[in-house]
């Protein structure tokens, strides 16, 4: 285990290092800059700027000081919100981007894998069939127009939940639904594939010849081996979900790192940018790491080499 987490930690700092070099020659590939939009800045204006941001440099002195700050984990100065830091940024942004993830998967998770395996032991039912027609509907239909139709049904025609900001825990429904929508179908489709193999092996077979019954052996048996793919997805749901959730901060007015990094894209802010782009990957890294040290602990027989 001690060598397996060694070489995992090893492959991340060189992914991590490809991640913010990828990540900063592309920013300075797109044509323009940062302050382009400003209102007409003047020549020597728009020299000032690029020296305060370190800008009027040589590309690979940027490239050198940006990664020394990356090393350092400071991230840089945001160009377009004046005064504040990428690092104050994510600060501020990310806990609210993580509690509405987390809840979000947490209910993806909660009622996917009890649709799933319903829909496997009641397979060729009409229960199967109804599961499975919403679990389709839900991968085809992408979370921007989930939010949109929720907030139109419940915000503007009847009038019942709020629509923005997450100052209760009602204000939780609207956006938390929107981002487990697609979550919940794949997870519900998965279980139910997995399910059904596992329950095609010759242990449970055995166990119900001698009289276990279906409840004790679906919790007991089956569960425990078919939940493992969907174990294997959780690293990158939580990915999708962070991603999946700027759209979705941004139509709910939610103030997460999701509004913060569009914003950063429609304004150029090449520092905010890069950053959030680090801090995710490093997050996907991470959570990719915790999924494989689950899959032992889940099943003992794994060996992580």
């Amino acid at each position: 285990m001690g060598a397996y987490l060694l070489k995992r930690i090893a492959s991340a700092i060189v992914t991590m290092f490809l991640v913010s070099t990828l990540t900063f020659f592309l920013m300075h590939l797109v044509p323009g800059g940062p302050f382009l939009a400003e209102k007409a800045p003047s020549e020597q204006t728009l020299r000032a700027l690029e020296r305060k941001y370190g800008l009027d440099k040589p590309l690979g002195v940027q490239y050198i000081n940006y990664m020394k700050g990356v090393i350092r984990f400071d991230l840089g100065p945001s160009i377009k919100l004046r005064g504040r830091t990428v690092n104050d940024i994510i600060k501020t942004g990310f806990p609210v981007s993580a509690r509405l993830g987390a809840i979000a998967v947490l209910v993806a998770a909660g009622v996917g894998i009890p649709l799933g395996s319903v829909a496997a032991l009641k397979r060729g039912s009409w229960i199967d069939n109804v599961i499975m027609f919403f679990s389709t509907m839900g991968i085809a239909v992408p979370s921007f127009v989930v939010s949109t139709v929720l907030m139109y049904f419940f915000g503007v025609s009847l009038n019942i939940l709020p629509t923005f900001g997450l100052s209760s825990p009602i204000h939780y429904i609207l956006p938390v639904i929107s981002l487990s929508f697609y979550p919940t179908a794949y997870i519900s489709r998965l279980m139910r594939s997995s399910m059904l193999d596992v329950l095609g092996q010759d242990y449970m077979r055995t166990a119900k010849a001698k009289g276990v019954s279906q409840l004790k052996a679906l919790f007991k048996h089956a569960l425990r081996n078919a939940i493992l793919p969907v174990i294997t997805y959780l690293g990158p749901l939580l990915a999708y979900i962070l991603t999946g959730s700027f759209v979705v901060e941004k139509i709910f007015t939610i103030p997460g790192l999701g509004s913060q990094f569009i914003s950063s894209i429609t304004d150029r802010d090449y520092p905010l940018i890069m950053g959030l782009t680090i801090f995710l990957a490093f997050l996907l890294i991470t959570m990719n790491l915790l999924v494989d040290i689950a899959y032992k602990l889940v099943d003992p027989r794994i060996k992580l080499k």
